[in-house]
């Protein structure tokens, strides 16, 4: 019998939610995300030495004061290392805007064009690549700017939100990455309750929401589960669009041999009762703002993100001194 890995790639695309090129040539994902916590941590590797190191290179021939060179290796790096991802998965690589952009909506469109160059530089084609933006209200108009200025494909992420969720789809974003595993953190430091079944999980109940109104209204925005905690929450969410998935819960979904069933479809969806609703930055900003598990773990999310790209930084200013 297929193992779950094998049974969930029937009905499901497995993203790998990491930046170890040994994971992926492992699992054989058909698309990987990465994010400024998965570049801290690979670019402090040993085997990803050459890539700092031309990374490095790029960013002191193109002069200026030190400032401008590590934002240029910072911005080379991230590419260097989606440019190698793409020799390994066939489909797309997530690259991650600036944490600190995250209320700026024309510093993140620059700053996606300025990766999106770098990248055709490198021989990838925009269509292999999604720009990574958190899923604040500037962020997500940023996407829906890019998505239809520039037709370049963007991944709303750091979603917690229903009204995020709706917000992306009304601006025709391609992707978006709401967050399993950090919503249910959040309901077990800040409720009573230590322990959910994968049905009861409040992380699967939110991207199931998203997904039956995704599918009931007819969006084309994909969606794809991400953080996750335990396999449990994996299996509850098999049928939908995407799921990205740490090397850690990939060796555990190759390891079970259970039965999977497809909980999620676009059949079930358009069968349901769901009630439309109405978009904008009004309703947006309430809808979060009565949300405290969203507002806590979106500025949260984009602060943790912003502390690695200092660290990441810190790095690159060593190596560039040295």
């Amino acid at each position: 019998m297929a193992n779950c890995l094998e049974q969930l790639k029937t009905f499901t695309t497995v993203v790998a939610d990491t930046g170890d090129f040994e994971a992926m040539k492992k699992y054989k994902p058909t698309d990987a995300t990465t994010n400024p916590s998965l570049i801290l941590s690979a670019a402090s590797m040993q085997q990803y030495q050459k890539i700092l190191q031309k990374a490095i290179d790029f960013g002191k021939s193109q002069g200026g004061d030190l400032k401008n060179q590590v934002a240029a290796t910072m911005d080379k790096l991230v590419v260097l290392f989606g440019a190698e991802i793409l020799k390994i998965v066939p489909g797309r690589v997530s690259t991650e805007v600036d944490a600190r952009l995250s209320f700026d909506k024309e510093g993140s469109i620059k700053k996606a064009q300025k990766i999106i160059q770098l990248y055709e530089e490198e021989g990838v084609s925009k269509e292999r690549v999604l720009i990574k933006l958190a899923s604040t209200w500037e962020g997500i108009q940023a996407a829906g700017e890019l998505e239809s200025k520039y037709g370049i494909h963007c991944n709303l992420t750091l979603l917690f939100n229903f009204a995020q969720a709706i917000a992306c789809a009304e601006a025709g974003v391609t992707l978006i990455s709401p967050f399993v595993g950090r919503i249910l953190d959040w309901y077990v430091q800040n409720t009573d309750k230590k322990s959910f079944a994968p049905e009861d999980d409040p992380g699967v109940i939110s991207v199931t929401q998203i997904y039956n109104y995704y599918k009931k209204f007819g969006y084309s925005t994909v969606v794809m589960g991400a953080s996750f905690r335990n396999i449990g929450e994996i299996k509850a969410l098999a049928g939908c669009d995407f799921l990205t998935i740490s090397p850690k819960l990939l060796q555990e979904l190759e390891s079970s041999h259970d039965t999977l069933q497809k909980n999620l479809s676009v059949e079930k969806a358009k069968g349901m009762e769901i009630k439309k609703i109405a978009m904008d930055e009004k309703t947006f900003r309430w809808m979060l703002n009565e949300d405290p598990m969203a507002t806590d773990k979106l500025s949260d999310g984009i602060r943790k993100f912003a502390a690695d790209s200092i660290k990441l930084e810190k790095l690159i200013e060593e190596r560039l001194k040295a």
